[in-house]
């Protein structure tokens, strides 16, 4: 297994990048390909180069987090993003991994990879692990702002299939978020989403709200990609401020004791919750729908996030779950 890193991408490339793709080619002993510039990549990582199957794949350009997607890809081709996106087209590489911008990512992959056949919109998927026993798949998580209904009800078979085989459940649990629980509740969208989800085999429990993200209640939780992403930056938000209350309260301790307060801040950030609420312990989101694996980690990604990015890149090529959509595809309806 040979996994693609863009090492140009994100807000603490390329040092944080590389950093994280040594610590995963060390823990998950995959092969990894750094895409970015040669000479600085090198300079990087030459002490490692020819271990652990580390190489580095020359890409002179690189998109900007704040470039449009689409002009971005098509002018410049030798990028980081799009080098990466081919080499999981021509077989080089089994998964791209990138914190760069996403919408250049989701663009060269469309543009490079295509759409699953029968797939109207590819969609990303993000595992919320709020409570330790029951993670759940928020889709869509930013892709596509504007949606139509046929569209969330292919995001739920994405999502219902990913979860399945990635992680096991026999019979997904899927929620469509709304403002309330009744069947009449929501906007238009909403409601006509509701309406062609119960004609369909998935394992449809109605609508959930905004609550029900963290007890539990669905497996998979069905959005358009705008309402997605607001919960999801909500959810970052919310572990990032819990985690500069831990850090104060941690120098009010220690003017009491410096190494009583490092070992509660130690204890208390190694917590189940707070780690659950770290993103950085995720990794990234999955793009589903698209015919190759691309993970998308977050924009300030640094070592650790890149390193748990990549491996939620190879657990989806080792539970197969591209050839398992394209399987399920064939089978499953569109609803107009």
């Amino acid at each position: 297994m040979r996994i693609a890193v863009d090492a140009s991408g994100g807000e603490y490339a390329p040092k944080e990048i590389v950093t994280g793709a040594i610590k995963a080619a060390e823990e998950y002993k995959v092969d990894i390909i750094l895409v970015g510039e040669k000479s600085i990549l090198h300079v990087l990582s030459h002490r490692h180069l020819g271990k652990s199957g580390l190489t580095i794949t020359e890409a002179s350009q690189s998109i900007e987090l704040g470039e449009s997607p689409v002009k971005a890809v098509q002018r410049k081709p030798d990028s980081s993003i799009v080098v990466g996106v081919n080499l999981v087209r021509d077989g080089t590489a089994s998964a791209f991994v990138s914190a760069g911008n996403t919408g250049a990512v989701v663009c060269a992959a469309l543009f490079n990879l295509g759409k699953i056949d029968g797939i109207e919109r590819p969609a990303l998927g993000s595992i919320l692990a709020l409570t330790p026993t029951n993670p759940a798949l928020l889709i869509d998580a930013g892709v596509n702002v504007d949606c139509r209904p046929r569209f969330l009800v292919q995001f739920a078979q994405l999502g219902s299939t990913y979860m399945q085989h990635l992680l096991g459940i026999n019979s997904p649990r899927v929620g469509l978020l709304s403002n309330g629980e009744e069947e009449t509740k929501g906007n238009r969208l909403t409601q006509e989403s509701y309406r062609l989800l119960r004609k369909t085999n998935l394992n449809f429990i109605g609508n959930v709200e905004g609550q029900d993200i963290l007890n539990s209640t669905a497996d998979v939780i069905v959005t358009d990609g705008f309402t997605g992403n607001i919960v999801l930056k909500t959810i970052e938000g919310l572990g990032d401020t819990f985690l500069s209350s831990l850090r104060q309260v941690g120098h009010l301790f220690s003017c009491a004791s410096h190494l009583q307060a490092r070992t509660l801040l130690r204890d208390i950030r190694m917590s189940s919750w707070a780690k659950r609420m770290d993103y950085r312990e995720h990794g990234g989101a999955y793009l589903l729908g698209i015919n190759g694996n691309i993970v998308i980690a977050h924009g300030r990604s640094q070592a650790r996030a890149i390193m748990n990015a990549i491996g939620l890149a190879k657990l989806t090529v080792e539970h197969g779950i591209t050839p398992t959509i394209k399987e399920k595809s064939h089978e499953q309806t569109n609803y107009s």
